[in-house]
């Protein structure tokens, strides 16, 4: 008995399992092309992402590049008034140092013309007066620190004495015998030394 064959029957069935080595093939060129697809993929992302952050920190870094240009003008400004007001202040101290000195003096200029405007004085007249001038004078250098160097009967001090001569004494040698002339000290600086004759030494 002949039976007839189905052309169904005959068509290759599409779900048997291909050879090992083609299945290898298709699953190694499958996993090619994803990886493909994946990187170019992620390429395209970092592309796309990383551009705007470049710009965004370039754009950042001018931004503080102006602000610290701004700074630095303006700490520079600054630093230049500040020079100028010391410069200023500096001649200023120099110029008006004794203004306060000057101030006290006119007190005692204020009594020596009225002392020498009064008419017939008397010599104990003017004496009062140059006494009561010279009280106030005092005062002034006491209040400005204007001390006296008086050093009679002191060890000579070549700092604050100027010897003018030396001469024979019963006193200790080296001693100011004589004050010629009395010297001034503001503060601790000598201003003017005092003129002194000192005792000479015994050898002498």
């Amino acid at each position: 008995m002949q039976y007839s064959q189905n052309p169904q029957d005959t068509k290759p069935d599409e779900s048997a399992e291909l050879p090992d080595n083609e299945k290898n093939e298709s699953s190694s060129q499958i996993s090619t092309e994803t990886d493909e697809i994946i990187q170019t993929s992620a390429y395209d992302e970092i592309k796309q992402g990383a551009q705007p952050d470049l710009t965004q920190l370039l754009k950042e870094a001018e931004r503080k590049a102006a602000e610290h240009h701004d700074a630095w003008l303006r700490a520079k400004a600054e630093a230049e008034n500040v020079r100028r007001r010391a410069q200023t202040d500096v001649s200023n101290a120099h110029k008006y140092a004794v203004e306060n000195f000057s101030a006290e003096l006119l007190t005692v200029m204020d009594s020596l013309e009225a002392a020498l405007a009064v008419e017939n004085a008397t010599v104990e007249n003017f004496k009062n007066g140059m006494e009561l001038t010279q009280k106030q004078l005092i005062a002034v250098f006491d209040k400005f620190n204007i001390k006296a160097i008086d050093p009679a009967g002191e060890k000579f001090d070549p700092h604050q004495h100027q010897a003018m001569c030396t001469v024979d004494s019963e006193l200790e040698p080296n001693t100011v015998v004589q004050v010629m002339q009395k010297g001034y000290k503001l503060h601790e600086r000598v201003i003017r030394p005092a003129l002194v004759m000192v005792s000479k030494t015994k050898d002498a």
